[in-house]
């Protein structure tokens, strides 16, 4: 299962996150400053799994943004992986520019493809859909 879902910039701070498992606010701001530092700090050649306290961290780095999801032990490393991706592969499809003027659409696809920490869809056009059903909307 998937704990949480962070965007991260280079200088460490939090664009999006997104947690599938309670956590109260001060302790997410001390997780999010210790996975962040020890995402950033690793160099690129090494593994982008993490074992982190009792869960494991997997991570991709797309230009200045750090994707880091935080999974529990029965979670597939290479299928979460694969999420982060997939989620930037639709980000790109979706937005031809800067996103992050554009959270509340980014929160759209994320909740299109992970649904109670579960990945539910991976179909780039289903994920889709809703938001040009509220472009049309917004259009007319």
């Amino acid at each position: 299962m998937i704990k949480f879902f962070l965007m991260v910039n280079k200088q460490g701070q939090t664009r999006l996150s997104r947690y599938y498992e309670h956590v109260e606010i001060n302790k997410r701001a001390m997780l999010e400053a210790e996975v962040i530092k020890s995402c950033l700090s690793r160099s690129k050649d090494e593994c982008s799994f993490v074992e982190y306290k009792d869960f494991k961290l997997v991570y991709r780095q797309y230009a200045a943004l750090f994707i880091v999801v935080g999974i529990d032990q029965t979670e597939n490393e290479m299928a979460v992986y694969e999420l982060i991706h997939n989620f930037v592969e639709v980000l790109d499809k979706y937005f031809s520019r800067v996103i992050m003027f554009n959270l509340d659409r980014v929160h759209i696809i994320l909740d299109e493809m992970v649904l109670n920490g579960c990945i539910v869809e991976t179909n780039r056009n289903r994920i889709l859909a809703p938001l040009f059903v509220l472009d049309k909307v917004a259009e007319g």
